[in-house]
């Protein structure tokens, strides 16, 4: 009995489950929830080109050093043995600074150089080209020959590097050149005296500076050439050394003295004095400062 009504009960749950199945209405397709739309990938928007720089272009020309107004001795240099200065220039030319504009004064071996250029030989050909013209000069060389050249002021771009300088000769082709000028000190004019005596004040340096001579000492010009009267204040130098040359003292007796040659004042005179006042001779190095204000 009891089976039978758990069967009953069973049969009535299983109708009513498949009625209400039966009589669900479909889901309304406007209440259903819309698909998500698909998502946008925010990106960000493009920056503005920011502006550039306005920024010069770096000057890498060399910058020429900072020289006070006033003349300087440089050496010389190119790059062939057929352009160089005159020989009693030794190889070097005198600079000229004057509001920090520099010149090079280039005494020439002759009259050969007709003219020169800051630049290259193709450029000097040009119309309206700056062309430098030469001024006549007397140079005196060392047998006592007087001979006119040719000498040329030269605006200077660098120091102590190559700059291009053409030139051309009788042959009126023009050549280009590489030239350079490094500066060795202020430079002094050559020493220019009447025939005559002179006494300037000098001091001796060098050495262990102990040693001196006597100031004011005499200049003797002759002859277009100058030689001072040194004497030291030690009879025991026996020799001088000057440019390439011995001088022998003038007197056994009383302290040293020699007659040297003087080609300028003011910068120092570099020599060589060989002493005996040691256990065995020994040559020093000195150098000798003629004071041109002190010039009678």
């Amino acid at each position: 009995m009891k089976k039978t009504l758990i069967t009953l009960l069973l049969a009535a749950l299983l109708c009513c489950t498949l009625l209400t199945g039966c009589g669900a209405k479909p889901a309304d397709p406007a209440a259903a929830p819309a698909p998500a739309a698909p998502a946008v990938e925010e990106t960000a928007a493009p920056a503005e080109p920011l502006p550039e720089a306005q920024s010069e272009e770096p000057d890498h020309s060399p910058a020429l050093p900072l020289l006070p107004d006033g003349q300087y001795l440089a050496n010389f240099d190119t790059d062939g043995s057929m352009f160089h200065v005159n020989e009693m220039m030794h190889g070097t030319a005198v600079l000229t600074v004057q509001d920090g504009a520099i010149t090079a004064h280039l005494v020439m071996p002759s009259k050969n150089v007709l003219k020169l250029f800051l630049g290259l030989a193709e450029d000097a050909a040009k119309e309206g080209a700056a062309l430098l013209e030469p001024s006549v000069e007397s140079v005196t060389y060392d047998d006592g020959l007087t001979e006119e050249v040719y000498a040329f002021d030269v605006p200077v771009p660098v120091l102590n590097e190559e700059f291009d300088l053409a030139l051309v000769g009788k042959k009126d082709k023009w050549y280009d050149h590489r030239v350079s000028l490094t500066v060795i000190g202020p430079y002094a004019p050559p020493l220019e005296l009447a025939d005559g005596e002179y006494t300037v004040e000098a001091v001796l340096e060098g050495g262990s500076g102990r040693a001196g001579i006597t100031s004011p000492l005499t200049l003797i010009a002759e002859e277009g050439k100058v030689t001072a009267l040194v004497e030291f204040s030690s009879p025991f130098y026996d020799y001088v050394l000057l440019d390439g040359q011995r001088y022998e003292p003038l007197s056994s007796e009383g302290n040293s003295c020699f007659r040297l040659p003087v080609t300028t004042l003011d910068q120092p005179l570099a020599l060589i004095a060989d002493t005996t006042a040691m256990s065995t001779p020994r040559e020093i190095e000195y150098s000798i400062v003629f004071d041109s204000t002190t010039l009678n």
